[in-house]
């Protein structure tokens, strides 16, 4: 079993395990999530959220972005300058649309999350750009 700094087990899950996690999803949840697709800007449900507590993946659970590290980056999607633990983001490079981009994904269940980009506010500079249909929100 692999555990995160923060004590969270990330052991991929298997095949049977994701179909059986996605089994309830919506076409548009599995569309971003196993499909790789992004949501309109403006319009995910948690662009505007401002309370206290940790975004989670929807498909695993497993928490991806404290409240704490959420900014507001005008760009239509929540996005925030550093993960809940560094070990809760996988990185990949995508190549899609004619520009390289670094997808990030959730290192358990491989759900797309959205990408990340090197824009963002101190302290970091990055800014991750998350589809508000990939994850959930716990409140504290």
């Amino acid at each position: 079993m692999s555990v995160s700094a923060a004590g969270y087990d990330l052991t991929p899950l298997t095949k049977a395990e994701i179909d059986k996690k996605a089994e309830g999803l919506t076409d548009e949840e599995r569309r971003v999530l196993l499909e790789h697709g992004t949501e309109h800007p403006f319009c995910g449900t948690l662009l505007d959220n401002k309370k206290t507590g940790a975004y989670h993946c929807r498909l695993c659970d497993l928490p991806l972005f404290s409240s704490d590290a959420k900014f507001d980056s005008g760009t239509g999607w929540p996005s925030f300058f550093q993960p809940y633990d560094p070990e809760h983001i996988r990185y990949l490079e995508d190549s899609s649309l004619g520009m390289t981009r670094t997808e990030i994904r959730c290192p358990r269940c491989d759900s797309h999350l959205g990408h990340v980009f090197p824009d963002g506010p101190p302290p970091t500079g990055q800014r991750y750009c998350l589809n508000s249909i990939a994850m959930v929100f716990r409140e504290a």
